[in-house]
């Protein structure tokens, strides 16, 4: 079963996606990140936007793919002009399967534009060593 989210995320933002279940058993695992200025060539303006397993102190535009509560990155680049841009591709770290609530930032670095989000997640049914495992991973990620 496919599950997805979508909205609109001020600069700095970082909002919340409910996943937690009472007894963890329901798993999700990220298909797909894309984002999309809310006004293309308006502003020049370079989006990035990023996935976590636990909710951040701060929202910056650092991509680190050492931070173990990363789960997905996408950066997009907008220009006023309209001249193309290469394609930035949306990275989703390996196979992780998620059982609680993650979060996702965005950071604007040019400007303060805000930012469209689409997010697919896969729902997986997890034994009972899956979600001890996806619980665990998750309360690491908080120390």
């Amino acid at each position: 079963m496919i599950k997805t989210f979508r909205g609109l995320l001020a600069d700095g933002a970082q909002i919340k996606i409910n996943l937690s279940t009472n007894q963890g058993m329901i798993g999700y695992r990220i298909n797909k990140l894309q984002i999309l200025p809310k006004r293309p060539f308006a502003e020049s303006a370079e989006h990035v936007v990023k996935v976590f397993s636990v909710e951040q102190d701060s929202v910056d535009a650092e991509i680190n793919f050492d931070s173990p509560t990363l789960l997905a990155a996408t950066v997009i680049n907008n220009h006023s002009s309209g001249y193309d841009t290469p394609l930035v591709p949306t990275i989703i770290i390996d196979d992780v399967k998620v059982n609680q609530d993650i979060y996702i930032t965005h950071s604007e670095t040019q400007a303060t534009e805000d930012c469209n989000y689409y997010l697919e997640l896969e729902r997986v049914k997890l034994d009972l060593n899956e979600a001890t495992v996806a619980t665990l991973k998750d309360m690491r990620g908080r120390e």
